[in-house]
């Protein structure tokens, strides 16, 4: 698999997928191959279809867009303490989880501020851009954003700046700007 498909975010047509997925769970026989890639004579083995990043209600904005969404409006900001903050404050509210997942989002994230708290040049450190990118393949699970993920995202950003205030354009005001259109509709 190319670098390419690894980036390219997952979607999902969720009036097709409803229609596949019957009351009851469906398990699709598929045949074995070997390594060459043959069909292996007469095996069959039984797989559940699960989807890596089941589909949000249909028009509604995720967690993990609202942080891709971030690249667009802050992405040449250097990552801050207050943004890996806020990072890892929307990966547990869109996962669930309570604990940093290794390679997630919000390790990026820190190690990214630990690295820019470091650099000498602004040259040298990270942005939002490169912490953001593929938010949503790196989370495991995803949830529409809501008014109560935005205020905690909010909190969190806040309470790791050192002036107590959010960045205009940044994660915690892209995990607001979704959940207000997500509230509206």
């Amino acid at each position: 698999m190319s670098q390419e498909q690894l980036d390219k975010p997952i979607t999902y047509d969720v009036k097709e997928e409803a229609e596949k997925i019957p009351a009851t769970e469906e398990k699709e026989k598929g045949v074995v191959a070997d390594a060459s890639g043959e069909q292996a004579k007469g095996e069959e083995v039984n797989e559940k279809k699960v989807a890596a990043n089941p589909p949000a209600s249909e028009g509604t904005i995720t967690i993990g867009e609202a942080l891709e969404a971030a690249v667009l409006t802050a992405g040449n900001k250097p990552v801050e303490w207050s943004d890996a903050a806020a990072i890892q404050a929307a990966e547990v509210r869109a996962t669930g989880r309570t604990n940093i997942m290794p390679g997630g989002v919000a390790a990026s994230a820190q190690s990214a501020a630990t690295l820019n708290a470091r650099a000498n040049s602004d040259d040298d450190k990270t942005t939002l851009a490169v912490v953001l990118a593929g938010a949503r393949s790196k989370l495991p699970s995803d949830k529409p954003a809501t008014r109560k993920d935005a205020e905690g995202v909010t909190g969190a950003e806040m309470r790791n700046d050192p002036h107590l205030t959010t960045f205009p354009t940044g994660v915690a005001a892209s995990v607001a700007a979704a959940a207000r259109i997500n509230q509206a509709k």
